[in-house]
């Protein structure tokens, strides 16, 4: 072989085949489906889990969400197969793979390399993310003279992708583009129908038009939207594939290329399906026949089809993800408030910036109504709930709670299993709460900490807005995106489209969640006109 081959493994997986290596990056193959059994690869890639697929002689994994570390697939391989993964200030992937027998874990710092083979050109090098609110990363692999981008879930920037163009040598022959968003939000909130849409749309132009941003800046010479969303085979979550239909808030590979074909003719682009496969020298494509008879276009009812027959073949899957969380011992409201009020303990910074009450409505054994008092300074459960107002609401059954509380499952994979629905008043999105949840760890919001401390709000832009001169913060106040390259400016609010936080271009303030404000200085025309 003298050109790499790159094989789309479905989601974001890949696997690249070089001369001197095999190489898989986040490979999602398992049976179990991930987070609790919530979500599969769509469509079904279980005809690509071959022993001649296993046959690697590295394994590089972007972040711990459990649809890119399969622990099932990484557990079966040979012991001296490292895994390869980024350097955060969480340890929760060492510990991880530790867990599954995992001796040779190699993490490695940001745009560090890492040899691939003898040659001293080959290579590979994670980017993660600039805000460590967020622990992702895209993977630059430099082979045979070929460069691969592998963005992952990773929300990386401009400036990023253009130091990787220069580390690469030039522009990158493959760039995977991941084009659907993965948040229970606002799927799993009570909204009518006509807002649920407003909000999905939303996103969803936002995710695509963040990325037409990254495209148009890198000119790849062949890009490939992952897109590739999750589906939802158990019968109580089979609903939320509607979110699969064009326009919806999961878009498919064939809508993100569309889209990007639309926006960027000149880009060439390729919709692949597992299996699929290109090579880096003359981008050729090579279809998996398994793909025949299947069409990502097919209409609702051939989707449906296609989806009940699926979820009957996971069935023994789901079930055996029920069997393990039965319903909740005696004692889960005690056990709860203990679990809780410990967060409370982890960060001052991050306690002082919820500021709010948070209820949990719990059915089943043992259930209640409880109310969790976050901040100023620490964490008060009140296990006889109900009597104030609530800021944020999350309505679920006990089983899956009582998974977080006795620590066989972590809180952002309850929330991205999609078991639970929500409710916030005022509906402001607080990225603390959610911070605090997910990360759950001193460390890393410390980190958080440092890196918000360290920003220098003195730093400004200026921006047009109606024919006037305002000058803004350069960076995000919410994760340091450059606003140089991320704002919009839309019915008279700054939108940034790293993570479509929304500010007010009179008076600085986020609009549509809990974020410091903007700085804006507005010349005395500008004024004037307001």
């Amino acid at each position: 072989m003298s050109e790499p081959m790159v094989t789309a493994l479905g989601h974001a997986g890949l696997r690249l085949d070089a001369p001197g290596i095999r190489l898989l990056a986040d490979p999602w193959l398992s049976q179990r489906g991930a987070f609790l059994g919530a979500w599969f690869p769509f469509p079904d890639n279980s005809h690509l889990l071959t022993p001649d697929l296993l046959d690697v002689d590295l394994v590089v994994v972007s972040h711990e969400h459990l649809d890119h570390l399969d622990l099932d697939l990484i557990a079966g391989l040979p012991p001296e197969v490292p895994v390869v993964i980024p350097r955060y200030p969480s340890t929760i992937m060492q510990r991880r793979l530790r867990a599954i027998g995992r001796t040779r874990v190699v993490v490695l710092d940001a745009w560090q390399r890492y040899p691939l083979g003898d040659h001293p050109d080959d290579w590979l090098t994670v980017i993660p993310e600039q805000c460590p609110m967020s622990h992702d990363s895209a993977v630059l692999i430099k082979v045979a003279g070929r460069s691969l981008l592998h963005t992952n879930d990773a929300r990386i920037s401009l400036a990023q992708t253009r130091r990787a163009m220069a580390e690469a040598g030039g522009p990158f022959d493959l760039m995977g583009a991941q084009m659907s968003g993965a948040s229970w939000h606002p799927v799993r909130y009570e909204y009518d129908e006509v807002e649920r849409e407003r909000i999905s749309t939303i996103k969803r132009v936002g995710k695509f038009k963040a990325v037409t941003r990254l495209v148009r800046s890198v000119q790849p010479r062949l890009v490939m939207p992952y897109a590739g969303p999750p589906c939802f085979l158990d019968d109580d979550l089979f609903e939320l594939n509607s979110g699969l239909r064009p326009g919806g808030i999961f878009p498919d590979q064939g809508e993100a290329l569309a889209w990007l074909a639309d926006r960027l003719p000149q880009q060439p682009g390729v919709c692949l399906l597992p299996g699929d496969r290109v090579e880096l020298g003359n981008l050729e494509v090579t279809r998996d026949p398994q793909w025949k008879d299947f069409s990502l276009a097919a209409g609702p009812e051939a989707r449906c089809r296609y989806l009940r027959e699926y979820a009957d073949r996971r069935r023994a899957a789901i079930d055996g993800v029920w069997a393990a969380n039965p319903p909740p011992a005696p004692g889960l409201p005690e056990r709860f408030k203990a679990h809780f009020e410990s967060l409370g303990t982890l960060s001052e910074y991050f306690l002082a910036r919820i500021g709010m009450n948070v209820r949990f409505e719990v059915s089943g054994p043992g259930g209640g109504v409880w109310d969790a008092h976050i901040g100023p300074d620490r964490v008060r459960v009140d296990l006889d709930g109900g009597g104030c107002h609530a800021d944020y609401r999350l309505i679920l059954d006990g089983r899956w709670l009582d998974g977080v509380v006795s620590g066989r499952t972590r809180w952002e994979e309850l929330l991205l299993s999609l078991r639970f629905t929500a409710r916030r008043r005022p509906d402001h999105y607080n990225d603390y709460l959610v911070g605090l949840l997910k990360h759950a760890d001193r460390a890393a919001l410390r980190a958080v900490e440092e890196f918000e401390a360290a920003r220098d709000p003195e730093e400004t832009i200026e921006i047009t807005v109606d024919g006037k001169r305002v000058q803004v913060s350069r960076f995000c106040p919410h994760a340091g995106e450059d606003l140089a390259e991320t704002a919009v400016v839309v019915n008279g609010a700054l939108r940034c489209l790293g993570h479509n936080f929304e500010f007010d271009l009179a008076t600085g303030d986020c609009l549509n969640a809990r974020c410091d404000p903007l700085q804006v200085k507005r010349d005395v025309a500008y004024e004037e006109a307001v």
